[in-house]
């Protein structure tokens, strides 16, 4: 059986990507009839080139790709010669489609990077030979295309390979091969056209290189690792783990060990497509059987016994962000890692990459397109492997928690050692011991709202009647907090996300102290708020929107924060020039354009009666 080889086209807009593709597949009789005679017509009607075919549109299949002479998508095709089979992945050059590249990356083993000879080396040019390698390609072949424009000068082809060796040793390919190419008359692709200002050219063509490169990574010698996808349930008396090989192989007999849990068990036999067999290697999808039963679910890692993997809730990774919201240090996301799912939480943005000259930059966040690398911390340990050990174990991607919407791509370095080392003390007084001696149920009252919409006004007289009552309360003010423990602190969307997480974490501490807390802040993001609740136990939190039309607010503005805010003079206002996103199911909902202070209190404290205590003005 053929070998086949996984390669991604990738470079900037105008290239020539998609046409080189075309050539590979027009010159490797890939085409089919009736598909050359739909590409002839389509030439003319979409066509860049007159009165030839254009072999573009072979890939660009999409009618915006068509109409705006540009890849959008990522188009997969397959061709094959005698020496080998490839399936090749068309990427777009266009940088607002990048995370588009990425996906084509992932599951490549060789990279042709396309470079137009008369721009040279663009930004873009390097962003994709950064992902590529992040992404753990580690072979790279530069084709310096229409060299046909540039009169095939040698000095232009020379200049841009010496200009892209700094960065090629730096990123650590283990080949780089450059070529001279025109996908347009085809020299250098499949074969060579005679012509004198071409000769100088003694290597061998971009197809010969795709057929003779050895791309193996020797995974099939790695330890035997399987991520548990479904437990298999076929019949009563039958159970078996689902899953596709990661690395290694395995046969019958062979010791393995379950992650997390550590218990171990003999494979009993090996199941793929409803037949047994003897043994599986990388990249077989199967059904283990084990001699005994164990408590296995999806995400779950089966493994060799005398080779386990790591198991982390902090682990140190790069990211690739691929969303036009920017990823912020304090923002939480779902951790999608091979089958396993947790919630990650960015704890520090430790820099982010230039993208042209490898330099590491100080950031606070991620915006489209940068790379960075972040710690993350767990909401529990997973198990995984580096990236640049194992690929499937080793890649993740961040989703919004609120809009299901894919906002990064990482890949992890390692576990950060504070994560073995660090362990919660137990004490011997707890939550329920202190709030006994004060006779409450600790409790957080979060009041979100614009600025002047009257949450401290709401929370200074709750808690002067619930203190009359003998509660035992602290109000956690937004610019009281400001003054002292966030003083460092600014308006930048990274900043109130890290603001909004500490506030959390010192209301969750008062609650376990047994209080009664009140918090007022703006608290402008859906997402801060949904983690709040989430560090608090069932019935703990009540989040309580205090309600203001934005031109209301600006009235009743005596400190004139609007004014500036209109005026310029203040950046990341909320409501003028920062978002404010309302909730969307508050626990309690307050218009203090319809109801006063104290009858905003007054309902306050109905909430506390109804869910909290019966008797909470009682003394």
């Amino acid at each position: 059986m053929q070998e086949t080889l996984r390669f991604i086209t990738c470079g900037s807009v105008d290239d020539g990507k998609s046409t080189l593709i075309g050539r590979l597949l027009w010159e490797s009789k890939q085409v089919f009839e009736d598909h050359a005679a739909a590409l002839k017509r389509d030439s003319a009607r979409y066509g860049t080139q007159g009165d030839q075919v254009d072999l573009a549109l072979l890939v660009d299949g999409l009618q915006a790709e068509r109409e705006q002479k540009i890849t959008i998508d990522v188009a997969y095709r397959f061709f094959a010669t005698t020496r080998r089979r490839f399936i090749v992945a068309d990427t777009p050059g266009h940088e607002q489609y990048t995370r588009n590249m990425a996906t084509g990356a992932s599951t490549s083993d060789l990279a042709v990077l396309v470079v137009n000879a008369s721009k040279g080396l663009l930004t873009q040019t390097h962003r994709h030979a950064r992902i590529v390698a992040m992404l753990g390609i580690r072979h790279i072949v530069m084709a310096v295309n229409k060299m046909d424009l540039a009169g095939w000068d040698e000095a232009v082809f020379s200049r841009i390979v010496e200009e892209f060796q700094p960065t090629a040793r730096e990123l650590g390919f283990q080949s780089y091969r450059p070529i001279p190419v025109s996908a347009l008359e085809g020299d250098n692709v499949t074969g060579r056209i005679a012509k004198p200002s071409s000769s100088w050219y003694k290597g061998p063509t971009l197809l010969e290189v795709l057929e003779e490169i050895d791309v193996s990574t020797g995974s099939d010698n790695m330890a035997f690792r399987m991520p548990v996808q479904w437990v298999n349930r076929a019949a009563p008396e039958f159970r078996g783990y689902c899953g596709r090989v990661a690395s290694g192989h395995v046969k019958a007999g062979d010791r393995v060990r379950i992650v997390p849990g550590g218990m171990e068990s003999n494979v009993r036999s090996i199941i793929a497509w409803q037949s047994e067999r003897s043994q599986a290697s990388t990249g077989d999808s199967i059904t283990l059987c084990l001699e005994d039963e164990i408590d296995i679910s999806r995400g779950s890692v089966i493994v060799a016994a005398s080779d386990p993997i790591p198991l982390s809730d902090q682990i140190e990774a790069k990211i690739i962000c691929l969303s036009e919201h920017c990823l912020v240090s304090g923002r939480s996301y779902l951790f999608n890692l091979h089958t396993c799912q947790a919630v990650a939480t960015i704890t520090a943005i430790k820099y982010r990459v230039d993208v042209k000259q490898g330099e590491h930059l100080a950031a606070r966040s991620l915006n489209m397109n940068d790379i960075g690398v972040v710690n993350l911390s767990l909401d529990r340990a997973v198990p995984f492997e580096p990236y640049e050990t194992c690929r499937r174990l080793g890649s993740f991607i961040l989703v919004d928690r609120l809009t299901n919407e894919t906002v990064g791509a990482g890949m992890i370095d390692f576990a950060l050692r504070r994560a073995a080392n660090i362990h919660w003390q137990a004490l011997d007084i707890d939550k329920s011991a202190r709030a006994r001696q004060k006779l409450q149920k600790p409790t957080c009252l979060w009041l979100t709202g614009l600025s002047s919409s009257g949450k401290s006004t709401i929370a200074n007289l709750l808690e002067k009647r619930l203190f009359a009552a003998g509660k035992h309360t602290y109000i956690l003010d937004g610019d009281n907090i400001r003054h002292g423990l966030n003083r460092d602190l600014g308006f930048t969307e990274a900043d109130r996300v890290e603001n909004i997480r500490r506030v959390t974490e010192v209301a969750k501490l008062l609650v376990d102290a047994g209080l009664i807390v009140i918090v007022a802040f703006i608290s402008p993001y859906r997402a801060e708020r949904d983690l709040a609740r989430s560090r608090f136990e069932a019935g703990e939190f009540y989040e309580i929107f205090v309600d203001a039309p934005l031109e209301e607010c600006e009235r009743r503005d005596r400190k004139g924060l609007y004014a500036k805010a209109r005026r310029g003079e203040l950046r990341n206002f909320t409501g003028i020039d920062s978002e404010y996103e309302p909730p969307e199911s508050p626990d309690l909902h307050l218009s203090t354009m319809a109801e006063s202070a104290e009858e905003c209190v007054q309902r306050v404290l109905h909430l506390l009666e109804e869910k909290v205590d019966a008797n909470i003005l009682r003394k």
